[in-house]
């Protein structure tokens, strides 16, 4: 009788923590989006599905705006451009079939909760192994309260959200020796990105290292690290020159020696420049330490001391370490979630016995671990911490209607105002036909990002599949958000400056009219007269955001 209210309790535990991840992610996503705080990435990955479910697969305007032809060459974004140039992601196919029967953008939030959702349950079967229930439990616990997990699910749809659910059933596949579907999840994983081989190198270290498969971990190795680099070097060249002229640059530019280079050139000078490798790997020293601290944390700093998650998270985390930008030690941001698999898969192994003195020993000969009530109850202080954390970060805004922005000076935006604003955005909306051609603010794009030609402002021109350059049909901007953020973030400040000059120059210069003005969103039509009551509402308006930005 204990025996089975022990498990039907393990069970409520686990369905009631799945079900209140899923629907506290997906009601905060869904806020985000109908709220219009999801942004460009939202909108690029929506116009990708929509044009695959037309045929156009991988095509985009809005990733073509972002591509090195237009950043650097100044060449007008096309619409039958191919994301696969920046990142190779075929294993968005796999849920092409659920976003033609449901066609919103909406839709791939849906999908990202679910998969996080769903990698959690994989994760508690996968911990069940080896692990009686109370600490299975815990374990996905922590996973849902990840910061590295929680905060990436709250942002706009990214393809890092299908690593988790792959590689936890990978590992589960590989302990239950299910090595067809081992295989089938190898072709997944690298389908996912291009750099998603790097986790599943470590998956095959651990393999080796471990001894349990040497061979299937030398055969997983192997396959990885020839992947990345022939689908760098041959594959995604034929797309564009992205990889080579932009992303290797942006991130690993340090280690490059002219304008471009390949991801075999920065491996080679990486390795011929050991002391810039350490240097980029331990600095900036507070950083990278928080960083640590923050992946460790939801497990109880577990992963610290558990050679499994060194042996396969390592290389994701030396991908990030070794990069530059402002976002590759953000935990809150997607790609801190490559990283999770290993630490959550390690500290597993650490339960069930395995520490750096018995790595090679087999786990049916390990002694597992108890969980002490004084642990247990650190461990769960330290997964509340986590969440606290999280939500206290405001990962991509989405909970900036509870949190503030900033303190001083004091940014905040209520949910009733964000929702006072929404209809006005709408009325404008409603009145740009489907077929159009549009240029809007990056909150707008997600929604309207359903058709073949749309770019972001500044931006006025897209080269159609004619090849013939035309200007587009609707320009839409709401300036009334960017206000919101003015007097705290520089970056608001320049959009609301780019979109004020370029609605003062395209309407000057009478290319386009201003067909409808509400509550700081304006909406332009190509070659039309400005309707004299919307342009005397937007002049209004100018003057007031001109002398916000005086102020500044």
């Amino acid at each position: 009788m204990l025996s089975k209210l022990s498990i039907d309790s393990e069970k409520k535990i686990l369905i009631c923590s799945a079900i209140a991840f899923f629907i506290c992610t997906l009601s905060l996503t869904l806020h985000r989006h109908f709220s219009f705080y999801s942004s460009y990435d939202q909108g690029i990955f929506n116009q990708v599905f929509w044009n695959g479910t037309h045929g156009n697969f991988f095509q985009s305007t809005l990733s073509s705006q972002l591509s090195t032809n237009v950043v650097h060459s100044q060449e007008v974004p096309y619409v039958a451009y191919h994301r696969l140039g920046q990142h190779f992601t075929p294993a968005l196919l796999i849920w092409l079939p659920i976003y033609y029967l449901f066609p919103h953008p909406a839709t791939l939030t849906v999908l990202q909760a679910t998969f996080v959702t769903a990698a959690g349950l994989v994760l508690y079967a996968l911990a069940r192994v080896y692990l009686e229930h109370a600490i299975a439990i815990l374990i996905t616990l922590s996973f849902y309260g990840a910061n590295a997990v929680f905060g990436p699910t709250l942002a706009n749809f990214h393809d890092i959200s299908q690593i988790p659910l792959f590689i936890f059933s990978l590992l589960l596949a590989m302990e239950k020796r299910w090595w067809w579907l081992f295989g089938i999840l190898i072709v997944c994983v690298l389908a996912v990105r291009e750099d998603s081989g790097i986790t599943l190198f470590g998956i095959g270290m651990y393999m080796i290292l471990s001894r349990r498969f040497p061979r299937i971990g030398l055969a997983v190795c192997s396959l990885s690290f020839l992947y990345i680099v022939a689908l760098t070097n041959l594959v995604m060249p034929m797309f564009s020159d992205d990889i080579s002229k932009r992303f290797m640059l942006e991130r690993f530019g340090q280690y490059a020696d002219g304008d471009e280079a390949s991801t075999l050139e920065i491996i080679k000078n990486m390795l011929t420049s050991p002391g810039l490798l350490l240097v980029e790997l331990f600095t900036p020293v507070f950083d990278t330490f928080k960083y640590l601290l923050g992946q460790w944390l939801p497990l109880a700093f577990i992963p610290a001391v558990a050679p499994a998650s060194w042996a396969i998270a390592g290389f994701p985390l030396l991908k990030l370490l070794l990069g530059k930008g402002q976002t590759v030690l953000v935990i809150s941001i997607r790609y801190a979630m490559s990283v999770t698999p290993g630490l959550f898969y390690g500290a597993i192994l650490w339960w069930a016995g395995q520490g750096f003195g018995n790595i090679n020993k087999p786990l049916k000969e390990c002694k597992p671990r108890k969980l002490r009530p004084k642990f247990r109850k650190f461990w769960i202080f330290c997964i509340c911490l986590s969440i606290f954390f999280t939500i206290t970060s405001n990962p991509s805004r989405t909970l900036s209607f509870i949190i503030p922005d900033a303190i001083n000076p004091t940014v905040y935006v209520s949910a009733p105002k964000q929702w006072q604003h929404v209809p006005h955005i709408k009325k404008l909306l409603a009145q740009i036909p489907d077929d159009k051609s549009v240029s809007a603010s990056t909150h707008i794009i997600p929604h309207l990002s359903s058709r073949r030609e749309i770019i972001r402002i500044p931006g006025l021109e897209i080269r159609n599949d004619k090849q013939e350059v035309n200007q587009v049909d609707y320009i839409i901007v709401d300036l009334w958000q960017m206000e919101q953020y003015v007097p705290a973030f520089g970056e608001d400040r320049d959009w609301l400056n780019i979109s004020n000059n370029l609605i003062d120059s395209v309407t000057d210069k009478q290319e386009y009219g201003v067909i409808d003005f509400s509550d700081g969103v304006i909406l332009l039509k190509k070659n039309v007269k400005s309707n004299s009551k919307a342009f005397s509402e937007w002049k209004t308006y100018q003057a007031k955001i001109e002398s916000i930005l005086e102020s500044e």
